[in-house]
């Protein structure tokens, strides 16, 4: 491929790179997948206007996310496994981050731990939380997050149970991949993926291996997994975790008006608007259409922001004409880790921003912060 020049020609060049169980998760939703694509074409339905004979000099993408300064609206949003698309991904990933200007989101369930991505960057990054019924771990991951100076948690309130999610199934995923002859000749056929991955120690999930009680290699990391999501987790539980950590706090998976009053009401300083990119509950709303009665209903309040669906710039620029004061990209810094590392992640943020800025002047607009449903069409 001699130029890239969208999202899709990194998904295509990853898919080429990564081992297909793992380029599947990040590609796949829930059951039919039928949110997951619904998160993306619904985008395609909001239509802007096109404004002419305006000044676009000296235009600025610059504004903040939960008053932290951003050089655009958007974050790299927590993705487990992330280590998987390349190694040491969340490395990278956060190094790039860094180096553009926006936030980058740890998730708990990653391979790199918090400590070997605060070993790489000199600012502050975001950690994600899922909350286990081991709350002496909870309880640590908080405190290791707050050691590490993370400037934001963000705590994901969706995955309280696991969607399924057929192709991950199907394809024996884990983490380090068993060795079976489909998965080893899955990997045979990505060499430039295998010999990144035998120059790292960072193969499994590094949040948990050495920090759980009861997880003390690889064997018992599965099931202690499988049972440790907390079912029970309720609004009340938001309280203790706030006053634990103590800074910053950002809800995600907000996906109903009523959830985002009660969610407002706990005093974080942001919400997500979220389905967690289709792979949890198939048949629910994409993120986009709800963002606006969202907005409506809790923007005055709380900042909100919005992840899920996202392949363009353009989707950001729609997002934040709709009162997203922030937007979250996963897949698309997944398939560019995945298909050029950390020159890959820059390459997804570096197409963002560029239609971004482009398709702001062509509506009208110079400064992303005066960007409103005025340049949506009807």
């Amino acid at each position: 491929m001699t130029q890239i020049l969208e999202i899709s020609d990194l998904k295509a060049l990853a898919k080429r790179r990564v081992p297909k169980l793992f380029f599947d998760y990040a590609d796949s939703g829930a059951w039919t997948e039928g949110t997951y694509r619904a998160n993306e074409e619904d985008f395609a339905k909001v239509k802007l206007r096109q404004r002419v004979l305006v000044d676009m000099t000296d235009r600025s993408l610059e504004t903040t996310m939960i008053g932290q300064k951003v050089s655009m609206p958007v974050a790299l949003a927590p993705t487990g496994l992330t280590g998987m698309q390349h190694a040491d991904g969340e490395m990278l990933a956060a190094q790039a981050a860094e180096a553009f200007g926006v936030p980058f989101t740890l998730s708990t369930m990653s391979i790199c731990s918090i400590e070997d991505v605060a070993s790489v960057t000199t600012k502050p990054f975001w950690f994600q939380l899922y909350v286990m019924r081991e709350r002496e771990f909870v309880l640590n991951l908080i405190d290791r997050a707050k050691a590490a100076k993370c400037s934001a948690l963000v705590l994901t309130l969706d995955l309280q149970i696991l969607g399924q999610r057929h192709k991950d199934l199907r394809n024996g995923l884990s983490a380090p991949p068993k060795m079976t002859p489909k998965h080893l000749w899955q990997m045979a056929t990505r060499p430039g993926w295998c010999m990144k991955m035998l120059g790292t120690k960072r193969r499994t999930f590094r949040n948990i291996v050495g920090h759980a009680k009861s997880v003390t290699d690889l064997s018992s990391l599965g099931a202690w997994t499988a049972e440790q999501f907390d079912p029970q987790l309720s609004w009340k539980d938001v309280a203790w975790i706030k006053e634990r950590w103590g800074g910053p706090l950002i809800l995600k998976g907000i996906l109903d008006p009523e959830d985002a009053k009660m969610a407002a009401a706990t005093g974080a300083d942001a919400i997500i608007v979220s389905n967690h990119g289709g792979r949890q509950l198939d048949g629910a709303h994409s993120s986009i259409s709800m963002l606006p009665r969202i907005v409506d209903a809790v923007g005055h309040q709380i900042e909100v922001h919005i992840d899920g669906g996202i392949r363009s710039g353009q989707d950001v620029l729609k997002a934040v004409a709709m009162g997203a004061k922030g937007t979250y990209i996963g897949r698309p810094f997944l398939y560019g880790l995945g298909a050029m590392g950390k020159e890959g992640v820059t390459k997804t943020l570096e197409i963002i921003r560029k239609e971004m800025d482009i398709t702001m002047a062509l509506c009208g607009k110079r400064d992303i912060n005066d960007v409103n449903r005025d340049i949506l069409a009807d």
